[in-house]
């Protein structure tokens, strides 16, 4: 953000023009308890999310299209382990990046409790379904044998946003895995204008869920772009806060507003380094609740594809409820920055 942008901007809210924030973050510290997509999916209001949703809501996936039967054979969903498969027990996406390994996002299996409490999902209460793009029973349910959450994730932000799953036994159905890139491919597929897939079974326009497998295709985005656009975003929802309290303490705004830059600068930016962001400039193709945990796949020129990212956050409706349709881009875990950690990992399991 520039100084130009700031002034004015702090300027109106003590004039009291400004009517309030535009955009919201679908913020980890805000996950807690049934908020979480695990217990979201446990406590059954999934279906009761769908059935007050009415046909005008829209029937495909934000900007994207149902994958044809057999189309990205790595994708997997996560499921409540004691829910018949569906709509409602799926919670999270996850891709095949070994025959008994699942890559998915931490947040879908680490969450705080009422108590504000940080605890791990336990591996007898999910199930992995392979093998198919529809949840409907097809496929092959498998049961988790051990999940592991970086250890440098916390439930409070999203950075650090991915864990790996261990399956008890690899699928019985046709599947195929997915590579993940080194850091230095991982910096090439991560600049701008880099053709991305992100698939999933999340939200759809309106807010509906869906059975079928939905893929959309977008770009990789600048992040710094990405973290500007944010950052204005969270200016126009403090500012008002700020320059209330700074009327109602009677302090001058020539020794209000460099107190404002100085908080400004404090802020961390929405994106670190360990994200990637991918998405349109028009807006309107984005992943969504649901989606998290999935794959961002690269298609390469010898027909193959590469998974760069993970579903990880994006931003929040402006109602509060599900993600906003119209958003640019959306954040996602930079698989290629993980690639010691994964070894690591793997190596203790042989």
């Amino acid at each position: 953000m520039t100084q130009r942008f700031l002034k004015p901007l702090f300027v109106l809210a003590l004039a009291g023009l400004l009517a309030g924030p535009t955009l919201a973050e679908d913020s980890a510290a805000a996950k807690t308890g049934t908020d979480s997509p695990f217990e979201f999916a446990k406590s059954g209001k999934k279906a009761e999310l769908d059935a007050a949703q009415t046909d005008a809501a829209g029937a495909k996936v934000i900007g994207g299209e149902v994958a044809q039967d057999g189309a990205w054979p790595w994708q997997v969903a996560l499921t409540v382990a004691n829910m018949p498969v569906s709509t409602d027990s799926q919670f999270c996406g996850g891709s095949l990046v070994l025959d008994e390994w699942v890559l998915t996002a931490a947040h879908c299996v680490h969450m705080i409790d009422d108590q504000g409490v940080e605890f791990d999902v336990q591996a007898n209460e999910i199930s992995i379904v392979a093998g198919t793009n529809k949840l409907d029973g097809s496929g092959d349910r498998i049961p988790v044998e051990k999940i592991y959450v970086h250890p440098q994730y916390t439930s409070t932000q999203f950075d650090y946003d991915i864990a790996l799953i261990k399956l008890a036994r690899k699928p019985s159905v046709p599947y195929k895995t997915i590579e993940v890139p080194d850091a230095a491919f991982g910096d090439i597929l991560s600049q701008p204008g880099v053709t991305t897939i992100v698939t999933g079974w999340g939200l759809q326009n309106g807010g509906r869920v869906t059975a079928d497998l939905r893929q959309t295709q977008i770009q990789m985005l600048d992040r710094e772009m990405c973290n500007s656009s944010m950052m204005e975003a969270r200016a126009e929802e403090a500012v008002n806060g700020f320059a209330y309290a700074a009327e109602v303490l009677s302090v001058k705004e020539d020794t209000a507003y460099p107190l404002w830059e100085q908080l400004l600068a404090q802020a961390p930016m929405p994106m670190s380094d360990n994200m990637i962001c991918s998405g349109t400039f028009e807006g309107g193709k984005t992943s969504c609740n649901g989606d998290s945990g999935g794959p961002l796949v690269v298609p390469l020129d010898d027909g193959t594809y590469i998974q760069a990212g993970i579903v990880s956050w994006g931003l929040t409706a402006t109602s509060g409820k599900g993600c906003e349709e119209k958003a640019m881009f959306s954040a996602y875990t930079n698989i290629s920055k993980f690639v010691p950690w994964l070894n690591q990992i793997l190596a203790s399991n042989p």
